[in-house]
């Protein structure tokens, strides 16, 4: 959920199980997890802080913080040169920042209905203003994808 949308609410919304549960998929590092660690993510090590000035390793998923207009920009600049994971992000297809993520990408998973996220409390929040997409980078990733087109439209070779 992005600020703008919810003037001075949290960004501590997780990603529910059924999402981790369809892509079938390990993943090594949570890079954007709330304080206390993420709830539903499968992964072995969580970052709660200073990710974007942190080395990323393994196969990373990327639920980061959807902040400002732009805010995604640099999280997704750093998950591309990572090369290797799941980004979840706000459908927004004509923003540049999505723009510029999606010509990288090796599949993109446009997520239907839209996903009710987790709030701090373990509560399922209500129905966001905006779509979720999730976009993937490298052959696990894009294996995940894959199981899990049951999520909605898959789209294959998007960028690379």
């Amino acid at each position: 959920m992005s600020h703008w949308e919810h003037p001075g609410q949290s960004d501590d919304w997780q990603t529910p199980a059924y999402i981790f549960e369809a892509l079938g998929a390990r993943l090594d590092l949570d890079v954007a997890a709330p304080v206390g660690g993420p709830l539903h993510v499968p992964c072995r090590e969580f970052f709660t802080e200073g990710a974007l000035d942190r080395d990323w390793s393994g196969f990373v998923w990327a639920n980061c913080p959807f902040g400002g207009r732009n805010g995604l920009a640099p999280w997704l600049r750093k998950f591309a040169a990572h090369g290797n994971g799941i980004a979840l992000v706000p459908d927004r297809t004509s923003a540049p920042w999505f723009q510029e993520a999606a010509s990288v990408c090796d599949a993109l998973l446009f997520v239907s209905p839209k996903v009710k996220f987790i709030a701090p409390d373990g509560s399922p929040g209500k129905s966001p203003a905006t779509g979720t997409a999730l976009l993937a980078i490298g052959a696990k990733g894009r294996a995940a994808l894959v199981r899990g087109r049951g999520l909605g439209l898959l789209c294959m070779g998007v960028g690379r």
